[in-house]
C-alpha cells in the first residue's frame, strides 16, 4: 500500500505546473550535428540478416575519440565480429553512481520493394524523417550520442559518470549485448539503474503531446508448442483421428481462455495519469483502476475498451505459428502450433502451464515450454528521476503528465532487471499514438519531435 500512496502522490506532483515553458530552439550547430548521426546511422545496414552493429559502433566509437574521450572509456567489444556493442564512459564528479544510457543498434529487415522510400537513407518528407530504426531505436541512440558529445565540447562534468552502451541482438537475440557484456564485462555497465531509450516517451494525443510515458515493468515472454503426432497414412484414405483436427479443436478451446484481470504498480500509476486526459466515464474506469485495490468492474470496462488496455491489464496467450503435414497426398504424422504468451510480471508460469492443459483438454495434445521464461521485477518508481523527467518535459512541452507504465512487449531492460539494476525506459522523440511504425513499411519519426528530443535528452543529462 505504501508504495502504490507514493506512486499516487508522485503522479499528482507530476501533474502541477513546474513554470514556464521554454522557446529557445535547439542550437542549428546541434540540430545539424543531430541530423548528420541520424544519417549516419540509418544509412548502416545492422540487420541480423546481412549488415552489422560493429560497422555502427566503430563509426560513432571514432567520433568521441576524435571529440578528445580517452581511448581507454571508449571500447568496442564483443565475441561476434558482426554484432559488437559500443560502451563509452563520459566520466564526473563522483558525487553519484553512474547512470547507464542503452539503446541497441540492431534493427529488424526492411526490404526497399516494400518501402516507398529507400529504408537504409534518411528520407526528410512532409515533416517526417523516414528510414529503418528511426523509430526503433536509431533516432533515440543518435540522440544519447548527440548530448554526450555536446556535455564533453562544453566542458560540463556530470555529477557522476555516464555509461553509453548501444549494443547488437536485441531485436532477435543472436549475440545480445546487453546478455554478453552482463556475462563477459559487467565491470563496463555497473550503475545504480538505467536509462534505455527502446520505448516509452511523449505520447501525443490530439496534436500534441499530452503524457510522457515511463516504463517501469514489462510483461514476461514465455512461449510453448502444442503438438499432436499421429501414425498418418495415405490421404485417399482419410481417418476419424486427424493430427491438424485435433491440434485445431483444441485451439479453439484455447481460444476461450482468459487470464484474470488485475493491477500493478506500474499499470496503476500510467492509468492515475491517463485519467486526467479523459473525461466520462473513461476517466472514472482509469481512476478506479490507479486505485488499490483496483474495482473490478472499471478492470472489466477498461479491458474490454482496446486491446491495448487487454494486454495491460491481464496476461495473454495467443497462437503464431503453425506446421503439419509433410506431403500433400499424405495424412499429417504431425501438427503443431506455437502459443506466444506474455505474463504480467508476478504471474507463476507453472500455474500458466496448469491453465493451458485445462483449456486446451487433450492429453493427446502435448503441452511444452520452448525456453525458460526470463523473469522481469518491476522496477521501483524513482522520485527524484521522474521529477527531473517531469522538469525538463515542462520545458519544452508544458505541464504534461509523467507516468510509469508497463510494456506489453519486451526489450533488454529485462536482463538488467533480472540482475537486479533498476532500468526505466523513456526517451524524448513525441510520437503519435495511431502512427507507430516500428518494424513496419516506412518507418517514420516527426522531424520536430526528434530536434526536440536532442534537447530533451541534453537537458536531462545535465541536470541528472
Amino acid at each position: 500500500m505504501k508504495r502504490v500512496m507514493t506512486v499516487c502522490l508522485l503522479v499528482a506532483l507530476l501533474l502541477l505546473p513546474l513554470g514556464t515553458k521554454a522557446t529557445e530552439p535547439t542550437p542549428a550547430g546541434e540540430r545539424a550535428l543531430g541530423r548528420e548521426l541520424l544519417s549516419e546511422l540509418i544509412a548502416i545496414d545492422t540487420t541480423s540478416e546481412h549488415g552489422s552493429t560493429t560497422v555502427a559502433a566503430d563509426k560513432l566509437a571514432q567520433r568521441f575519440l576524435k571529440a578528445g574521450v580517452a581511448p581507454a572509456d571508449v571500447q568496442v567489444v564483443g565475441d561476434d565480429a558482426h554484432r559488437r556493442n559500443l560502451v563509452v564512459r563520459l566520466r564526473g564528479r563522483g558525487e553519484r553512481e553512474p547512470i547507464l544510457l542503452l539503446a541497441h543498434l540492431d534493427v529488424v529487415e526492411a526490404r526497399r520493394e516494400d518501402w516507398h522510400v529507400d529504408p537504409f537513407a534518411l528520407t526528410e518528407r512532409d515533416g517526417y524523417f523516414y528510414g529503418r530504426g528511426s523509430m526503433d531505436i536509431k533516432g533515440g541512440a543518435a540522440g544519447l550520442v548527440s548530448a554526450l558529445l555536446r556535455l564533453h565540447r562544453e566542458g560540463s562534468v556530470p555529477k557522476g559518470d555516464y555509461i553509453l552502451a548501444l549494443t547488437a541482438g536485441e531485436e532477435d537475440g543472436v549475440s545480445n549485448g546487453v546478455q554478453w557484456l552482463l556475462a563477459h564485462r559487467p565491470e563496463l555497465i555497473h550503475a545504480m539503474y538505467a536509462i534505455n531509450v527502446d520505448g516509452g516517451g511523449p505520447e501525443i494525443r490530439g496534436g500534441k503531446p499530452a503524457l510522457l510515458s515511463v516504463e517501469t515493468a514489462e510483461k514476461v515472454y514465455l512461449s510453448y508448442t502444442l503438438t499432436v503426432h499421429n501414425p498418418g497414412g495415405h490421404s485417399s484414405l482419410p481417418t476419424p483421428d486427424n493430427a491438424i483436427y485435433r491440434l485445431a479443436q483444441g485451439l479453439d478451446r484455447l481460444s476461450s481462455l482468459q487470464f484474470p484481470l488485475r493491477s500493478n504498480s506500474a499499470t496503476r500509476g500510467y492509468y492515475g495519469g491517463l485519467a486526467t486526459l479523459y473525461a466520462g466515464r473513461t476517466a472514472d474506469d482509469m481512476r478506479a483502476v490507479a486505485r488499490e485495490p483496483s474495482d473490478p468492474t472499471a478492470l472489466q470496462r477498461l479491458a474490454a475498451s482496446s486491446v491495448y488496455n487487454n494486454a495491460q491489464l491481464r496476461s495473454t496467450c495467443v497462437p503464431t505459428l503453425l506446421q503439419g503435414g509433410a506431403a500433400e497426398n499424405a495424412l499429417p504424422q504431425m501438427a503443431r502450433a506455437t502459443i506466444n504468451c506474455r505474463l504480467l510480471p508476478d504471474e507463476d508460469p507453472d500455474q500458466v502451464d496448469a491453465m493451458l492443459k485445462k483449456a486446451v483438454a487433450d492429453p493427446a495434445i502435448a503441452i511444452a515450454r520452448v525456453a525458460a521464461p526470463q523473469p522481469s521485477p518491476p522496477s521501483p518508481v524513482d522520485q527524484a528521476l521522474f521529477a527531473q523527467i517531469a522538469q525538463v518535459a515542462n520545458s519544452l512541452w508544458g505541464p504534461i503528465p509523467v507516468a510509469p507504465y508497463m510494456s506489453a512487449g519486451a526489450s533488454d531492460s529485462v536482463f538488467l532487471r533480472g540482475v537486479g539494476m533498476p532500468s526505466y525506459v523513456f526517451n524524448g522523440i513525441a510520437y503519435d499514438v495511431d502512427d507507430d511504425r516500428s518494424h513496419g513499411q516506412d518507418e517514420r519519426i516527426l522531424v520536430d519531435s526528434y530536434y526536440q528530443s536532442l534537447d530533451f535528452s541534453y537537458r536531462l543529462l545535465k541536470a541528472l
